[in-house]
């Protein structure tokens, strides 16, 4: 089965090296492997030394590298929308604006799409993924299902309604609505959206790993982007502690560095108990080129089965009981007091720190209400019953 892994982390943690050494380890098994980086600088290329262009690059027996350009992906996958997109915006006197990355989470979203084609379309049996720094990720993860949730809101009706609008809006406003070959193209991207909200969450195709470093303010951020993804629905199943000194140094300086990191280290592993914890050293040389990161692969990977199947949580779900219904949403790492739901018309909203979720509510739950929730042990418990008023 082909599979999918994402690498995420806070910034200058080391994802890409990490996802390198993955990369090379499984080309090593003789599986042909493509090395796909998302964040908008680069270094696949410094890391392993050779120059790589807009287009995929083999740089090893079996292992392929792509540093994915968003524009040129838009521009030339999804060309009948950037133009409408384009012809949304005014003239300047450097031209028409078609610069679509202004537009939030665009660039994201085109290159999920573009690793989603990739992965229906080619024949790569494992797709490594180097993401940007960790709150360019989750908005990456997440954009698909917040896109998705509009767009079911505009479809089936935008057809008509924009067949309605059309004259009126360019008389009145000045504003071009999309044409037929502009919303053919939209609603090809949607049931892309919805192919990929599919793929990303398929617990045997995607698995996410966060890199991280035994520092107070990442460690701290590690906890957070677990529970964050864990809200969305992602399966993580690796944490990876990069740049661990070692502990026979003998030098003052760095026997204090050593205690400040065992004690980050001790809260890692108790932290993330039910995930499996890989140690990488602190080397000393530069990580740069296909040596240095194959002493990844022999220290830290060897011997382990990396690309395993691992499913470390479960998936929301809905129970009946005998009272009605209850949602289980796993939270690990939330604090209780950062947690606020409602229930807004046909969906559920839970919102925890800056992020927020809307859950659709299954059918049989439209005429029901939430009438309380219980949050223990990193599972948030939200009952319904129906024809009750009371909200908690």
């Amino acid at each position: 089965m082909k599979r999918i892994y994402i690498f995420t982390g806070k910034g200058g943690v080391g994802k890409s090296s990490a996802a390198a050494a993955h990369a090379v380890k499984s080309a090593e098994e003789e599986k042909k492997t493509l090395l796909v980086s998302t964040d908008m600088a680069h270094n696949l290329g410094d890391i392993f030394e050779q120059q790589l262009g807009k287009e995929v690059e083999k740089i090893l027996p079996n292992l392929y590298a792509y540093e994915i350009d968003p524009e040129y992906v838009m521009e030339n996958d999804f060309s009948a929308v950037m133009r409408y997109l384009a012809s949304l915006f005014p003239e300047t006197e450097e031209g028409s604006m078609q610069n679509m990355g202004m537009i939030p989470g665009m660039e994201e979203l085109f290159s999920l799409l573009k690793i989603a084609d990739i992965y229906h379309k080619e024949d790569y049996e494992r797709i490594i993924v180097d993401c940007a720094p960790t709150g360019e990720t989750l908005s990456l993860l997440k954009f698909p299902e917040l896109l998705s949730w509009y767009m079911e809101k505009f479809f089936p009706i935008g057809k008509v309604a924009v067949r309605m609008l059309a004259p009126v809006s360019k008389a009145a406003f000045q504003v071009e609505m999309p044409n037929k070959n502009a919303m053919n193209e939209i609603e090809k991207m949607f049931l892309k959206l919805v192919e990929l909200q599919e793929l990303l969450k398929d617990r045997a195709i995607t698995s996410v790993r966060i890199v991280t470093t035994p520092e107070k303010m990442v460690v701290e951020e590690t906890k957070r982007n677990y529970m964050y993804l864990n809200l969305y629905n992602f399966n993580v199943d690796g944490i990876y502690i990069n740049r661990i000194l070692p502990k026979d140094l003998d030098n003052d300086f760095f026997i204090s560095w050593i205690d400040i990191q065992k004690e980050y280290i001790a809260c890692i592993k108790e932290s993330f108990a039910a995930l499996p914890i890989y140690e990488i050293p602190w080397y000393d040389e530069e990580l740069k080129g296909e040596k240095a990161i194959r002493r990844i692969v022999a220290d830290v990977l060897a011997g382990e089965d990396v690309f395993a199947v691992k499913n470390i949580t479960e998936r929301e779900c809905f129970e009946q009981t005998e009272e009605g219904y209850q949602l289980t949403v796993f939270l690990p790492c939330a604090e209780k007091k950062d947690i606020d739901l409602y229930q807004a018309a046909t969906d559920l909203v839970i919102r925890t720190g800056n992020f927020k979720r809307c859950i659709p509510l299954p059918n049989i739950l439209r005429s029901y209400t939430v009438t309380g929730a219980k949050f223990e042990g990193g599972i948030l418990c939200i009952s319904f019953e129906k024809g009750s008023d009371e909200n908690e």
